[in-house]
């Protein structure tokens, strides 16, 4: 008989975020590689818009779970694919396996001690509870042994894939740009450091289009837009469909992307996919992931990220990056991530 592994996905409800892209498309490959290993069950919201297309056993979450989670024995193993899982790990028995995407709350800087520290505390009884630690980066697991010296024999490294995209050559965006653009992607939050990307603008006829969902932090980016008289080039659209950014991935001079705090960051390797050169922040995740396929900004100064940026596009253009981008791109698969959780779970389940 297959032994039963419950897989957490609860974090789905809401499209447009990492976390709904990460479920999607792990819990697809692991359907794909599975190939009747294990017989496989999701832990789900019940209000979630994807749920696998019925080709998996579904758990669905419910607010009673977190006193009493029926059938705690069920599962031989329970794999909590986010550090914050509505489903606590103590509630189910069995071997655990906890998926860590990021310790960004010491890198950001912007809560309080006693936020923070509670943040660590809470992030502490998760660990503590699995048997296994997944970290999505090795900067991740760096962050986790720094301050939890006591779990470092736990952790494990297994990087996250990245769909390849595709769209139409005659699909046509919720926001068609007149000009050469730059593309951003992500929440439109402070995290994203994205007002810092009108300052690209000057010198140039390029246009701006950052997509994502929006908070009230577009309008810090538009009072920079307005300091350097590019308004006019600076388009925030909020959240757009897969085809969308699909499009823009495809259409875009370069994919730029100066974020303060990252435990992976999904988007890179997807506009890398479609050849672009690509523009990082030079902090925490990104250079691993970015690899030397990319340029960073070590200052957000105008003058020293135009620098980079006149001098990246140069280098691309005239080297010819493309092939180099898209090779590199390809390391990062979801099949090989998913076999690889799939010999995690045989690990344990041996031991």
């Amino acid at each position: 008989m297959e032994k039963q592994i419950l897989v957490t996905f609860d974090s789905m409800k809401y499209p447009n975020t990492g976390l709904f892209s990460f479920g999607k498309s792990l819990g697809n490959a692991l359907v794909r590689q599975n190939r009747r290993r294990y017989s496989l069950y999701y832990y789900v919201h019940p209000k979630a818009q994807y749920l696998f297309e019925k080709k998996v056993n579904l758990v669905f979450l419910s607010k009673l779970h977190k006193l009493f989670f029926p059938e705690p024995n069920r599962f031989a193993l329970a794999h909590f694919t986010d550090q914050f899982c509505r489903l606590k790990p103590q509630k189910v028995n069995g071997k655990r396996i906890i998926t860590v995407h990021d310790l960004n709350v010491i890198h950001e800087n912007r809560k309080p001690d006693w936020k923070v520290q509670r943040y660590m505390n809470r992030f502490r009884e998760n660990m503590l509870a699995c048997d296994r630690i997944v970290a999505i980066s090795q900067f991740v697991a760096d962050d986790i042994i720094k301050y939890y010296p006591e779990v470092k024999d736990r952790i494990s490294v297994i990087y996250n894939g990245a769909d390849v995209l595709t769209v139409d050559d005659n699909y046509q965006p919720i926001y068609l740009p007149q000009k050469p653009f730059l593309f951003a992607l992500g929440h439109i939050s402070s995290k994203k450091n994205f007002h810092v990307l009108p300052s690209l603008l000057q010198g140039n006829d390029y246009e701006l289009v950052i997509s994502g969902i929006e908070t009230p932090y577009k309008d810090k980016i538009m009072e920079e837009a307005a300091k350097f008289g590019c308004t006019d080039r600076v388009r925030i659209t909020g959240p757009v469909s897969e085809a969308d950014k699909a499009w823009y991935y495809k259409n875009c001079s370069a994919f730029v992307f100066p974020s303060l705090a990252e435990g992976f960051g999904l988007p890179v390797i997807e506009a890398m996919h479609f050849g672009k050169p690509v523009f990082l922040s030079s902090l925490t995740s990104l250079p691993e992931i970015g690899g030397d396929a990319a340029f960073y900004f070590d200052s957000f100064e105008p003058e020293a990220m135009q620098r980079v940026f006149d001098s990246g596009m140069e280098q691309f253009n005239a080297e010819d990056w493309a092939e180099k981008v898209k090779s590199h791109a390809l390391k990062f698969n979801w099949d090989e991530t998913a076999k690889q959780y799939l010999a995690l779970y045989d690990e344990c389940l041996k031991s």
